[in-house]
């Protein structure tokens, strides 16, 4: 079944377009047919596009907004110039499977989507403003151009954390703000987690109830996850994507008190403040440098900066730290996961984090720590480690094309 996966952002639309079944994590039958992303859409939108066994192409052309922009993407996708032998008309797009940000409380699984889902979705754009109106609009946009009669599957990031106890997902807070508005931890890169917990078990050859492991999604954006007998049980993430570990741009944890703090010393509004710690904190605010960890490694390397080392420090204790939270929390686990942007290219960043676990029993290998790198999975732990360490690259894009199989198959996520 061809799948068009898409993420829609307010300018951005990134999309894959896979061949898949509904069976286990990358099976033989998996092909990706093509992928591409185009950014700065609403004016002169910056076009990324790659089929399979062709050169990547980059160019321009003005798309006034997110229909107009998966409309260039369809035709270019059923194009000759394309060079997609298996699907040469839209009836050969057999569905779309959308990332969606927010699914609140409601949404515990991916689901085929109607008119209902998709109006309680837009319902829930409170919760994540940037992110599910956009979703919505890429879940329309297909609508208006492959027809209402195309299956639509939405996948959660927040629904893997639906499992998380009361005990976990409540804030120290009057109980009548979660009765009213729905304030808890909610927690987001769960398509993430999600897909390399079932790696692991499919590379240990382990069921779920056998699966207890705390998994790090290192990138741009970063979190940490508890899983505990294949669930999620913790979260660094919470309300918002703002909470938790160090990030690219984002602050992490925070004193709650931090924001009126700055606003009045420096005179800004809430929502300044609160761009702030979304848009120019975490590794750029602290080394006034990038947000590119690649970059920092190389300034410390290069030329000894001791600001971007700052960051890195503090990168890496702020992880170690959730680490050790996470594993009282669950009262141990068999391993870590490395995983995202960072987490799979990063042996550096690796080596910092679990420096200070050996005595918990873990015990790093330089060698297949170094050697775990683009792209490339694998343990990275000593023989005989009691606690092992494995780096496992995500393909949440894999993930949503199945659950888009199994849900419109009856089945729902796996």
């Amino acid at each position: 079944m061809n799948i068009l996966v898409l993420n829609c952002g307010s300018s951005t639309i990134k999309f894959q377009l896979i061949a898949t079944d509904r069976d286990a994590i990358r099976c033989a039958g998996d092909c990706r047919l093509a992928r591409g992303v185009i950014e700065r859409v609403g004016g002169e939108a910056v076009i990324t596009l790659h089929a399979a066994g062709r050169p990547v192409t980059h160019h321009s052309e003005p798309l006034r907004d997110i229909r107009a922009a998966l409309d260039f993407i369809i035709r270019w996708i059923v194009s000759a110039g394309s060079g997609i032998e298996s699907v040469q008309n839209v009836a050969q797009i057999h569905a779309a499977g959308h990332r969606v940000v927010h699914g609140g409380e409601r949404f515990k699984s991916s689901m085929l989507l109607d008119e209902e889902s998709i109006r309680h979705i837009e319902k829930l754009t409170d919760l994540a403003p940037l992110h599910n109106a956009a979703n919505v609009r890429g879940v329309r946009a297909v609508q208006d151009l492959l027809g209402h009669t195309l299956p639509q599957v939405a996948v959660f990031d927040t629904s893997f954390h639906q499992t998380l106890p009361e005990r976990a997902f409540l804030y120290a807070v009057p109980y009548q703000f979660y009765r009213r508005h729905a304030v808890r931890r909610y927690g987001f890169h769960g398509t993430s987690h999600r897909y390399v917990a079932a790696r692991y078990q499919s590379l240990r050859e382990i069921s779920p109830e056998r699966t207890n492991i705390i998994t790090l999604h290192l990138g741009n954006g970063c979190s940490a996850c508890a899983i505990q007998a294949g669930k999620s049980i913790d979260i660094s993430m919470g309300l918002t994507p703002l909470e938790g570990l160090v990030m690219g741009t984002r602050s992490g944890d925070v004193d709650p008190t931090l924001d009126a703090f700055i606003a009045a010393k420096e005179g800004m509004s809430i929502l300044e403040v609160e761009s702030l710690f979304n848009k120019h904190s975490g590794l750029l605010g602290l080394s006034g440098l990038t947000h590119d960890m690649r970059e920092l490694l190389a300034e410390v390397r290069d030329n000894g900066d001791r600001r971007a080392q700052l960051a890195i420090d503090v990168f890496c204790y702020r992880a170690r730290k959730y680490i050790g939270a996470y594993l009282a929390a669950m009262g141990g686990a068999d391993a870590l996961v490395f995983t995202g942007g960072i987490g799979e290219n990063a042996p550096e960043i690796r080596q910092q984090i679990c420096d200070g676990l050996q005595w918990m029993g873990h015990d790093l290998d330089p060698t297949l720590n170094a050697q775990c790198v683009a792209g490339r999975e694998g343990p990275i732990h000593q023989t005989g480690s009691r606690l092992q360490a494995y780096v496992l690259p995500t393909d949440e894009e894999l993930l949503i094309a199945r659950d888009t199989v199994r849900c419109i198959e009856g089945e729902g996520d796996l």
